[in-house]
């Protein structure tokens, strides 16, 4: 089932909550992303977006990076390891793109993950909200 024979084109907001739900997914196993995106693709309406196989493929790559950037913005005694499933996918969703998507703002990819995290947590929006802060922060600092 392709996504190019949908009719309902997905918003960006769609589908990056599509490459959350592959992510989370992901994180309560070892299966390839490349398996999850197949034995879900049924599950969306139109099957799953070219964007969100593409970003969840991508952040899975790079899942050891965008953990290790998390974690340099916990606070002392925390590890990515203590944050929620949801959580985690979330942060490394939103730095994937702050990082590597060009055309997605920071501002944006911020506020979508809040978004995600508003939907998808219990009450960790603002912890989301904080980790992303400090690590654009820390980014236009290294630039400077």
């Amino acid at each position: 089932m392709s996504n190019e024979n949908n009719s309902k084109q997905l918003s960006r907001s769609e589908a990056r909550e599509q490459a959350f739900m592959l992510l989370f997914s992901n994180s309560f196993g070892d299966e390839p992303i490349e398996d999850i995106i197949e034995d879900n693709e049924d599950l969306f309406e139109g099957g799953i977006c070219g964007y969100a196989k593409a970003v969840a493929g991508a952040v899975m790559d790079k899942a050891e990076e965008l953990d290790a950037a998390v974690s340099k913005y916990l606070k002392k005694g925390w590890t990515v390891s203590r944050i929620s499933k949801a959580s985690r996918a979330i942060l490394r969703l939103a730095i994937y793109e702050i990082k590597y998507v060009d055309s997605v703002p920071d501002s944006v990819a911020v506020s979508e993950a809040v978004e995600l995290a508003k939907k998808y947590t219990l009450n960790e929006s603002k912890f989301v909200n904080g980790v992303l802060g400090s690590f654009i922060r820390g980014r236009s600092e290294e630039k400077v």
